[in-house]
């Protein structure tokens, strides 16, 4: 049997040692270090024959450019993926494991095989080779090739791959370089009978990829409501204290199928953003269909009110962080985008063959919203006031709508089961959300500060265009489209305006009648043809200022916001507190049962998503208000069943976690025989993100139970 392992190292030698000469020693440090240099000439070859051409007559510069686009396209997926590979594979350097390599370069700690210069340098290669052809001579076009293995001869040569390194990155890279170029003939050959529908999908497509990107390698740690929502994952239930229990159910199958990781969790929200897009835009086509045009043309018109609206649901502020962050609101956004499409389908049930049992669909997913989140009631109360107001209220005479809201109900009473088994504190929480117990108040301060935050999360430009358009077309065109969009945007909006001057409301409560108001803008700024320049102008400033926005939002190192005006904070430095916490746990674990509690559940959700192990935590009752571990057996009775099973010989210690630089508190200093304290600090580019109190208690005696009085 042939020793491939042995052969590898001596084709290395034989290239590191073997061919050393004074003229590589010098050239090939800069081929592995500069190599892209080489491309430079071949690429302005490119465009300089583009240009020419098109000078000519021809318009081969357009050509040049997608050949370019394809080629960066390639190589920047070929890096991922080649990192990935390569951690997954975990093959040392043969400059960190071998003796006598003649190193030229400086030797990295990052895994060797495959090799990312070699992958990239074919992937960027391959389609400056493949599409030249018949557009230049057999030379000029190998020239890319020759570059790929000029730099991947150099990883070996310098000492830092195998040459099967180099010959795997080589293979990978003309894989993923076929392959982006089979998705790019494939969607050229699409483009052509279905151009928008193919801008889409391919749109969606890349967003998806990048966003998979961000989940794995982005700045943002898994964040509180993330995590605790991952913590009912662990402990499925008919419904939880606060929310309804469809997030824990696809959390469970997101973790189920990629483990109990960040990806396993937020892969979720990349799914349902991209499914919000698709309904949204098939929602679009369904109302602006030309089969109900009236003497005019408007087919091509639906469809680039349908792109505009599903692209932008993409790209403003509101929407976008959800499809990378997995709350509620992921889910939410898409059966209400699903509701409206089954709902529109089903004012037509009758007049068309395939629209039968469209209130069926219509009241299950309905139900499977309100299990998501209980403002999808609010869509009861739209669609009554639509149907109320429009020509089809002969409906509310039929028993079709009923009926749907009959399903609605009885998908949704799991939630009614476990309350009554829980004494409504569903209710309760909810109660104390919206302040009920306050009574009726007057704060213009918190009237205020909601409006603000609806302008800074849909964008100023972006929200007054929006909110004119929907009034606008309601005066203008006066039909039943007009006035599905305003009866699901204006009564949700003016709600929750109303709301503010009563209490609090958060920025993304009202997020559903933005939906609408989407459509109405990409429909005035299609369908009505502004008069003049200036306003389409307006326009395309309001989505490129939310695009900025939102590109920010993902990366907001890119403007240095203070930590307090940085809301990304929030959601940072979770892992490093999760790896020090499980230092301190595992040096004390020895001596005793070791429980991990906080007096904040988004910390308790953290410590047990981070640290290593994913041990059970508590969250104690401090003063604070009831949340789901309330609900969950507690630190006393879990003491309990660890003395019972070991007679009560093995002692029973505690890391205590808390927020900020603080004593001890007096209700948990009497818990415990002894504590110690330590301060940790958690950095982000050297700005301080949070202070956190860790106590290390040990002997743990029992803990008052404190019944929660507020909700």
């Amino acid at each position: 049997m042939i020793d491939l392992i042995g052969l590898d190292r001596q084709i290395f030698f034989l290239i590191n040692h073997g061919l050393s000469n004074v003229f590589f020693d010098k050239i090939m440090p800069f081929v592995t270090a500069r190599g892209y240099l080489l491309l430079l000439p071949y690429i302005f070859y490119l465009l300089y024959k583009g240009y020419k051409e098109r000078k000519d007559g021809r318009n081969f510069l357009s050509t040049a450019s997608w050949i370019l686009f394809i080629s960066f396209v390639s190589f920047l997926l070929t890096d991922w993926v080649t990192t990935e590979v390569k951690n997954l594979i975990g093959r040392i350097r043969p400059c960190n494991t071998l003796a006598s390599v003649n190193l030229l370069v400086g030797c990295t700690g990052s895994y060797s095989l495959p090799s990312n210069h070699a992958s990239n340098s074919f992937a960027f290669a391959l389609p400056l080779f493949y599409f030249m052809r018949g557009y230049s001579p057999s030379l000029p076009r190998l020239y890319p090739a020759i570059v790929a293995v000029l730099i991947s001869f150099s990883r070996v040569y310098v000492g830092v791959h195998y040459p099967s390194d180099v010959m795997a990155g080589a293979l990978l890279g003309i894989f993923v370089g076929f392959t982006v170029m089979g998705l790019y003939e494939y969607a050229s050959l699409r483009y052509k009978d279905s151009p928008h529908i193919t801008l889409l999908f391919s749109f969606l497509f890349a967003i998806s990829i990048f966003r998979i990107y961000y989940i794995l390698h982005g700045p943002l740690d898994l964040g509180p409501d993330e995590a605790h929502y991952w913590e009912w994952s662990r402990r499925l239930d008919l419904s939880y204290y606060s929310k309804g229990p469809m997030i824990a159910y696809l959390i469970y199958i997101g973790t189920s199928i990629f483990g109990d990781t960040v990806f396993g969790i937020r892969i979720m929200a990349v799914v349902f953003s991209a499914l919000s897009s698709i309904y949204l835009f098939k929602l679009v086509n369904e109302m602006y269909d030309d089969r109900q045009a009236k003497g005019e043309s408007q087919k091509a018109n639906g469809n680039s009110i349908a792109l505009i609206s599903a692209f932008l649901l993409q790209i403003i502020p509101l929407f976008a962080p959800f499809g990378v962050i997995f709350t509620i609101d992921s889910p939410y956004i898409f059966f209400w985008i699903l509701s409206l499409y089954l709902f529109w389908k089903a004012l037509f049930e009758g007049q068309r063959a395939r629209d039968k049992g469209q209130w069926l669909f219509l009241g299950i997913v309905v139900g499977l919203g309100l299990l998501t989140k209980y403002t999808m009631a609010f869509f009861y109360a739209s669609a009554f006031l639509f149907l109320l107001f429009s020509e089809k209220r002969y409906l509310l005479k039929t028993f079709k709508p009923y009926a749907a809201l009959f399903i609605s109900l009885l998908v949704f009473s799991p939630v009614i089961i476990w309350n009554f088994q829980h004494d409504w504190v569903t209710i309760k929480h909810t109660a104390g959300q919206a302040h009920v117990a306050e009574g009726i108040k007057l704060s213009l301060k918190t009237f205020i500060e909601f409006l603000i935050s609806q302008i800074g999360i849909i964008t100023p430009i972006l929200f007054v265009m929006m909110c004119r358009a929907i009034f606008k077309l309601q005066k203008s065109e006066r039909g039943l489209r007009s006035e599905f969009l305003f009866w699901f945007f204006a009564p949700v909006i003016a709600f929750f305006l109303l709301k503010s001057i009563q209490g609090k409301v958060q920025p993304n409560w009202a997020m559903t009648g933005y939906i609408t108001g989407i459509i109405a803008f990409a429909r005035y700024l299609v369908g009505q043809r502004p008069k003049g320049k200036g306003q389409t102008v307006i326009a395309a400033i309001a989505i490129l200022l939310a695009l900025l926005v939102t590109v920010i939002s993902h990366y907001p190192s890119l403007i240095k916001l203070p930590v307090k005006l940085d809301p990304s904070s929030r959601i940072r430095g979770w892992k490093e507190l999760g790896i020090e916490v499980g230092k301190v746990h595992d040096s004390i674990s020895a001596k005793g049962e070791t429980f991990i509690f906080s007096d904040r559940y988004q910390v308790s959700s953290e410590l047990a998503f981070y640290v290593k192990g994913h041990p059970r935590t508590y969250s104690v009752n401090l003063g604070r208000r009831m949340n789901q571990y309330d609900l969950w057996p507690d630190m006393n009775s879990c003491a309990a069943k660890v003395r019972q099973n070991n007679g009560g010989e093995r002692s029973i210690n505690a890391v205590f976690v808390t927020i900020g630089d603080i004593s001890m508190p007096a209700e948990l200093a009497g818990a415990f025989e002894r504590f110690e304290r330590k301060l940790f600090q958690v950095y982000d580019r050297g700005r301080l993100l949070r202070e956190y109190s860790i106590f290390i208690c040990y002997n743990f005696k029992g803990l008052k139970s404190v019944k929660p009085e507020t909700y």
